[in-house]
């Protein structure tokens, strides 16, 4: 009987590319944007009185420090933080070591369980809808429109968008995990004919060693 994994596992993934090589574009194309967002950062923290930027009383109706610099240190580190593992995952798929994978697999694992919590949060309070748009600037582009719109339409919306994000997610995790299960099978499947052959060599040599002993004292 095929187990559930095994049902879904398969070695190729979006534009029918092998799961090494999408694990390896989806390494690079997360390390390309933590690496923007890390100079953006730097940048932020080398001139702060530039890159600050404060929400005018116009707006909100008072004067709020939006990123300050303990911000700006903590989304430098995570960036940082991101930015290896993203390449312990395009190492560890282009060197086929499955161990390296498992860190960007945990990341997305989380990154799912926080959409799945904000999608189940809209289901749970749906007036967090209408909330979240009045704490938006005024001006915003269609804020009235948007809030003049039925809230049980807007959650259908939110939840739609988040449903189709987390889908693709779902996805992406799946393309990651049949790459470390396949680098995982290739791995064994390496070490078991390295023994094969090397109990086969040591049978051949035992063999030979016994056939030369028998002729070089017959028996009598």
């Amino acid at each position: 009987m095929i187990s559930p994994w095994d049902r879904w596992y398969s070695t190729s993934c979006c534009l029918c590319c092998h799961v090494r090589t999408g694990t390896i574009i989806l390494g690079i194309w997360y390390m390309l944007i933590n690496a923007v967002v890390l100079l953006i950062l730097l940048s932020a923290l080398n001139d702060p009185v530039q890159y600050r930027y404060h929400l005018t009383s116009s707006e909100l109706g008072t004067d709020i420090d939006v990123m300050d610099d303990a911000n700006i240190c903590i989304a430098t580190a995570i960036s940082l933080l991101m930015i290896l593992i993203c390449g312990m995952a395009t190492y560890g798929a282009y060197k086929q070591h499955a161990a390296w994978i498992i860190p960007f697999f945990c990341y997305q694992i989380f990154d799912f369980a926080l959409n799945t919590l904000v999608a189940i949060s809209v289901v749970v309070y749906p007036n967090t809808v209408q909330d979240y748009l009045q704490q938006l600037p005024g001006t915003f582009p269609y804020k009235e429109d948007i809030m003049s719109t039925n809230n049980m339409c807007l959650v259908f919306a939110v939840l739609l968008f988040i449903g189709c994000i987390l889908s693709f997610k779902a996805y992406l995790i799946g393309c990651v995990w049949n790459c470390y299960r396949y680098v995982s099978g290739r791995g064994t499947t390496e070490v078991l004919v390295y023994v094969t052959t090397n109990d086969t060599t040591v049978s051949f040599s035992v063999v030979t060693v016994s056939t030369c002993l028998y002729l070089c004292n017959p028996p009598h």
